[in-house]
């Protein structure tokens, strides 16, 4: 098992296939990586204390910091991550225990808090804070600290989730193949 995939108390990351965990980076217990998922240099993903779970062609950018609050008598479910597919998680974000839907893109130093819910189809912008609990609306972009919904989506910037995407699980199947052609 490379350095970087670590158990927790017998729970083991569960990776699809096609997936990419950088050497820099550590991904630690209770976490599945679906199929076409990318994990850049330099993330923490540490499924220690609750489960965290990120869906197909999502990528996970240098410098993320992503982790769950654990199982309570007050919070019997504890805040699991959830992150669906096709989502982009730009640099140096931070999740914590948040749902995360499909298309979503979390513009680079975010950060998204505790039992925050990110409906399909949202751009968040750099920088920008979801307080705990707080609900994105699907089709929106949000900026700010605390973020405010500023305005409608366009198409083309739906579309450009997708693509964005897409982009990855191409530079992440880049990066595999020169991986597979410099080992022994």
């Amino acid at each position: 098992m490379p350095v970087s995939l670590r158990p927790y108390k017998q729970q083991f990351p569960q990776l699809g296939e096609r997936v990419m965990v950088d050497a820099t980076s550590v991904v630690i217990g209770d976490v599945t990586l679906a199929d076409d998922v990318g994990i850049w240099p330099l993330v923490v993903i540490r499924g220690d204390v609750n489960r965290v779970t990120i869906g197909k062609r999502s990528n996970i950018q240098d410098g993320s910091v992503l982790h769950v609050t654990h199982k309570s008598v007050a919070n019997p479910e504890g805040n699991p991550l959830v992150i669906g597919e096709d989502v982009t998680v730009g640099h140096k974000a931070m999740l914590h225990g948040c749902t995360i839907g499909d298309r979503v893109l979390v513009g680079m130093g975010s950060i998204i808090l505790d039992r925050a819910i990110i409906e399909d189809d949202v751009m968040i912008g750099a920088g920008s804070l979801v307080p705990s609990g707080k609900t994105l609306e699907s089709g929106y972009l949000y900026l700010g600290s605390p973020v405010k919904q500023v305005r409608p989506l366009t198409e083309a910037e739906i579309e450009g989730l997708l693509y964005s995407a897409n982009n990855y699980v191409s530079w992440k199947n880049d990066y595999l193949v020169q991986e597979s052609q410099t080992q022994p």
